[in-house]
């Protein structure tokens, strides 16, 4: 069981360094330094390879039915156990910019445990619109960007093509 715990860790951590590579990416990028951005993309995607080696040894990915299975339950915990105590936590500490994190998360983690649902609802392997994602909160849409995110109030021009 040792193992599976390491592997476990192993996959916390090797998710958790790209998506903070990918924000230093982000960060080079702007500061005008595209070298170095491509160095931390670089790094975010041999992290994924090692996260991915490690969930599959844990057998963490399963058949499109299990996984959509899996996605709804860890959405479903977050937006009705995880981010409502985090958020009266962070309300308690008086964290304003915690708390809007926290609660556009959850209101976005809700959303995705509807599309995922709908997704296990209508199994199909033929290709259907687009989603696109809001840049500030995460919002996720089916189809074409709202001129308005519902959650932040983003622009339309805010939201990235996900293909």
């Amino acid at each position: 069981m040792a193992t599976l715990d390491n592997l476990a860790a192993a996959f916390a951590g090797e998710s958790q360094a790209n998506r903070k590579y990918l924000a230093f990416a982000k960060k080079a990028d702007a500061e005008g330094f595209p070298q170095i951005a491509k160095l931390f993309r670089a790094a975010a995607a041999a992290e994924t390879v090692h996260a991915h080696n490690h969930l599959g040894i844990m057998d963490g990915i399963g058949d499109t039915v299990v996984n959509l299975n899996s996605a709804i339950g860890g959405e479903t915990h977050e937006f009705t156990e995880m981010y409502p105590g985090f958020i009266k936590v962070a309300e308690a500490d008086g964290n304003k910019k915690a708390k809007w994190s926290f609660d556009v998360a959850n209101k976005v983690e809700e959303i995705h445990a509807g599309l995922f649902t709908e997704a296990l609802a209508g199994m199909s392997k033929s290709a259907g619109p687009d989603y696109h994602v809001c840049e500030v909160c995460g919002n996720t849409v089916l189809g074409e960007a709202p001129d308005k995110c519902p959650i932040c109030g983003a622009t339309k021009e805010q939201f990235m093509l996900v293909s």
